[in-house]
């Protein structure tokens, strides 16, 4: 992992990743598939928000950790079609790109991806 971010330049990284989410709302009946990719944008914003709050109150390697185990909950949906299950594929996409941000070692997110639950239907 790069030198540590601080509380502001995490905060800032994910205010700009909420607006980008907040954009991909608004276009999202220019889609082929507008419900999911509505869902899809709603919950990386969700997500972003989320974990701004808690980086209001924690220090930034807490919030790592804390981002790295709401994607170790998260069932793989990986190979399904792409309209299906877009709240779960919006949150993993959004867990991934705040790890892009803080600049986790790629090891440390294979190794979270690898204790992910098998999707149940």
């Amino acid at each position: 992992m790069k030198e540590p971010m601080t509380t502001d330049q995490l905060l800032q990284g994910l205010k700009h990743y909420r607006r980008i989410a907040r954009q991909d709302m608004l276009r999202a009946g220019e889609t082929p598939h507008p419900e999911a990719f509505l869902q899809h944008a709603e919950s990386r914003r969700e997500i972003y928000a989320a974990l701004g709050t808690y980086a209001e109150q924690h220090a930034s390697d807490e919030v790592i950790e804390h981002a790295l185990e709401l994607y170790r909950q998260l069932p793989f949906v990986t190979g399904t079609p792409e309209h299906e299950h877009a709240d779960l594929k919006g949150r993993e996409n959004a867990l991934e790109n705040f790890f892009l941000l803080v600049g986790l070692d790629p090891k440390a997110r294979r190794e979270a991806r690898s204790k992910r639950p098998k999707l149940t239907s």
